[in-house]
């Protein structure tokens, strides 16, 4: 359920010496690349498939792994309650400052920390579960042992009924997700660039 209105702010205007998201994005891509799934931000028909299986009216903690520059940020803060908290974990802390300036809405929070510690810091903002969590992390290009971590912490920070939901250019993440998710629905958004490959993880 979209929130009101009221309830939703908007960014902070760019001023002199802030990037234009686009030049962030393409910074963090170079910076690093095996962090960034792609060197261009999903689309808009990506991000309406991808959450469109959201149950907002019961959703008060999500979750996003490598916000970058927000494309699924404010699309998210558009539809989630006015009492409900989104909690973004990016590892470059470039990315991190950049949301802090340019999204002013209490419901966010942005973490410089690892998606792997992802229990740690939903705990440390109040919360004991999260009831959806968004990934567009490369796992296939993680660093080793960094990919099936993410993916167990993830199912167990997850509450019965919410749902890991992740957009891969590889159909090889399926193989980190398979074993904590009994029920995986999928599907191609070719709106994209590249192609995108979705999934939807239902913690049952």
């Amino acid at each position: 359920m979209p929130s009101s209105t009221s309830a939703v702010r908007r960014a902070r205007t760019s001023k002199a010496g802030v990037p234009k998201p686009w030049q962030m994005f393409f910074s963090g891509f170079l910076k690093h690349p095996v962090m960034v799934g792609s060197v261009i931000p999903s689309s808009a028909k990506l991000i309406d498939k991808m959450l469109a299986p959201v149950d907002w009216a019961n959703c008060k903690v999500f979750v996003e792994y490598g916000p970058g520059v927000g494309t699924f940020c404010r699309p998210i803060l558009e539809r989630m309650a006015p009492d409900a908290t989104l909690i973004a974990i990016d590892t470059n802390a470039d990315f991190v400052r950049y949301l802090d300036h340019t999204i002013v809405d209490s419901r966010f929070v942005a973490v410089h920390g690892s998606a792997a510690d992802v229990e740690a810091i939903v705990a440390e903002n109040g919360h004991e579960q999260a009831d959806f969590v968004l990934s567009g992390l490369p796992f296939s290009t993680l660093p080793a042992g960094i990919g099936p971590a993410i993916a167990e912490a993830t199912h167990r920070v997850i509450r019965p009924g919410g749902a890991f939901l992740v957009y891969q250019f590889s159909p090889k993440v399926r193989d980190f997700l398979s074993p904590h998710f009994a029920r995986i629905d999928h599907d191609m958004e070719w709106w994209n660039v590249p192609p995108a490959q979705l999934y939807w993880c239902w913690k049952d």
